[in-house]
């Protein structure tokens, strides 16, 4: 096992990053996924795998204490953060964390000193999936449920802000329709799991 890091998954809406981390979870138990801090309420029958359920009181406290590498706030109320604690014992060990976040988060994280600057003790790297081509993305998005056309432009906006992201990556990797095997296989050995 390579010297513990962080590996951040980029990428828009809809392209397959939970796929892909579905797939690396089955496929890599070694690899550790940290749950994430919300204040939204547990759903019937949802573990604490997931998710570190707390309250507002609680969630300032985190933020208050540095406790969360960033935070932000979801669908305008519940707040989800990345908690430290989920991490940074991990990478000590000497495993590799995988997360995957939006760019907000992406941001947020690569900037942070304990990943970012010639000084910082801890590694990151970060791999942003691909789609094959726009068109193929914007008709997963119209796809999955219907939406209005107001929605849609506004989705596909946010699409195309997420994809100037994928150059501040350390890899780009293409996720073709039907190809998904392959999509897996090249992520595995970018990160140097096999």
């Amino acid at each position: 096992m390579t010297k513990g890091k962080l590996v951040l998954i980029i990428g828009p809406s809809g392209v397959g990053k939970s796929v892909v981390l579905k797939a690396l979870k089955e496929r890599h138990p070694e690899l550790h996924f940290p749950r994430s801090a919300t204040t939204r309420a547990r759903r019937e029958g949802e573990g604490d795998d997931l998710y570190r359920f707390v309250s507002d009181e609680e969630f300032d406290g985190l933020v208050e204490n540095k406790k969360v590498l960033e935070w932000a706030i979801v669908h305008g109320e519940e707040r989800y953060g990345t908690l430290e604690e989920e991490i940074i014992p991990f990478i000590k060990e000497g495993k590799i964390v995988v997360r995957e976040v939006d760019v907000q988060g992406f941001e947020s994280i690569r900037k942070h000193g304990l990943f970012f600057g010639k000084k910082a003790p801890y590694k990151l790297e970060s791999v942003f999936i691909l789609p094959e081509n726009r068109d193929v993305l914007i008709n997963r998005i119209r796809n999955r449920a219907p939406i209005s056309d107001a929605e849609l432009r506004r989705r596909v906006k946010s699409m195309d802000d997420e994809m100037k992201f994928a150059e501040l990556c350390d890899h780009r990797v293409t996720n073709s329709e039907g190809k998904l095997e392959n999509t897996v296989k090249e992520v595995e050995k970018l990160i140097g799991l096999v």
